[in-house]
């Protein structure tokens, strides 16, 4: 997208996570600017010189605003990590560190500047469908991490009316090495505890993080592409076949079934969600002409476990 000496300037928050650390490698290996803000105390790409490392509590106004100001595209990753335990003062953090990280940034954007916002969101946002197959128009859920998603999406749509265009990026769960939901899995499988959640008949939402990427700056590129879009694949596939393939890619076997009863008293309102079935389908990124490199689990997680290997 860069082009001459015309250089992109982007603002990541949530900048240090599993995702805003790869989306910022991209753009540095691509010639952009990039500003990011955090909690961790350092991050790994700060000695980079196209590359400014913001540490802050995006859920307070302050400095880091400034750089809202600045930025040509701006993309929304801030939010607690959905996987630990939710105590009352933690559901608090998961939805604070969402609702007010983004409402502290649409109010720094500057009127009519064209910026580009893409903001992250998540497949939970439909709840549990069961066998329904699912497409940005379908209704939403009734439980916490609907909750979430919605009032979420709801503050970032704020920013239409200082004239930016707006796309809502509901994540499938997003597979990728060195993080997110395969790091925390494969510790069990590595010593053959792992297997399906359950029944394991239910509907796995899932993206490689290639696909995340591209389709990201698809969406950047493509000026009439706005509004929700499902970032998954168009391939969903149900739990047990997911365990099957998992332990597969990673040489160990996946028999070790987990009772739903045993999920829900261990992990309480988290276990619930975890056993929800979204049979989710990325309609909107297929219907504008958006090509998946990773489309089949096998292939995807083939290639992250050969990456981190």
């Amino acid at each position: 997208m860069n082009t001459g000496n015309n250089i992109m300037k982007v603002f990541i928050t949530g900048g240090s996570g599993f995702i805003g650390s790869y989306i910022s490698s991209y753009l540095l290996e691509n010639g952009y600017s990039v500003s990011a803000t955090g909690t961790s105390s350092a991050h790994k790409l700060q000695d980079h010189n196209s590359f400014q490392y913001i540490r802050s509590d995006t859920t307070r106004k302050g400095e880091w605003q400034d750089s809202v100001n600045e930025a040509d595209i701006i993309i929304n990753l801030a939010g607690r990590n959905i996987f630990r335990p939710w105590t009352k003062k933690y559901k608090e953090q998961i939805y604070n560190s969402r609702i007010l990280t983004t409402r502290n940034l649409v109010e720094a954007l500057p009127e009519k500047k064209n910026t580009v916002l893409c903001n992250a969101s998540a497949i939970g946002y439909y709840g549990d469908k069961g066998e329904e197959s699912i497409y940005e128009d379908s209704t939403a859920g009734k439980d916490f991490l609907a909750k979430v998603c919605i009032d979420w999406e709801n503050e970032v749509l704020k920013a239409d009316d200082k004239g930016a265009r707006v796309v809502i990026m509901r994540f499938g769960v997003v597979l990728g090495k060195n993080g997110g939901a395969l790091s925390k899995m494969a510790p069990l499988y590595k010593m053959c505890l792992g297997g399906p959640l359950g029944s394991g008949l239910q509907w796995f939402p899932w993206i490689h993080m290639d696909d995340l990427v591209s389709a990201l700056f698809f969406a950047i590129g493509k000026k009439s592409f706005k509004g929700k879009a499902n970032f998954c694949s168009p391939n969903p596939v149900q739990n047990r076949f997911f365990s099957k393939k998992f332990g597969k890619s990673i040489k160990r076997p996946s028999f070790f079934n987990v009772p739903s009863p045993i999920i829900k008293i261990a992990a309480g309102e988290l276990g619930t969600s975890l056993m929800a079935s979204q049979k989710s389908y990325p309609g909107k990124l297929l219907e504008a002409g958006f090509k998946f490199q990773y489309p089949d689990i096998e292939d995807a997680l083939l290639q992250v476990a050969g990456e981190s290997e």
